[in-house]
């Protein structure tokens, strides 16, 4: 089983967070990967768009340091980097996010 080092920005700007997550597809995706305790492979998520799609809103939480992403034997799993966003955004998962679903 082969692993490769994900790629994630050197730091987080709050802008290209938000962005990203004012999105509802990409929005559905960070729940589903804070309420796991694994990394999510990128087929197993329960969403109802086009696997291009989904492809593309991954991209944009990828670039935007929500979620790191990597390869293990023929799978992509993605990871929500949850300490790393409490830590420059205290509170932002909590508030986009509410505790009842986490």
């Amino acid at each position: 089983m082969t692993s490769s080092t994900p790629q994630t920005p050197a730091r987080l700007e709050v802008t290209s967070v938000l962005r990203a997550l004012a999105d509802p597809v990409r929005l559905d995706l960070v729940r589903q990967l804070s309420q796991s305790d694994t990394a999510i492979a990128c087929g197993r998520f329960d969403t109802s768009v086009a696997k291009n799609t989904l492809s593309h809103h991954f991209k944009i939480l990828r670039e935007a340091g929500i979620i790191t992403t990597h390869r293990e034997g023929g799978k992509s799993l993605n990871v929500l980097r949850e300490d790393e966003l409490d830590a420059a955004f205290p509170g932002l998962l909590k508030a986009v996010l509410p505790e009842t679903e986490r």
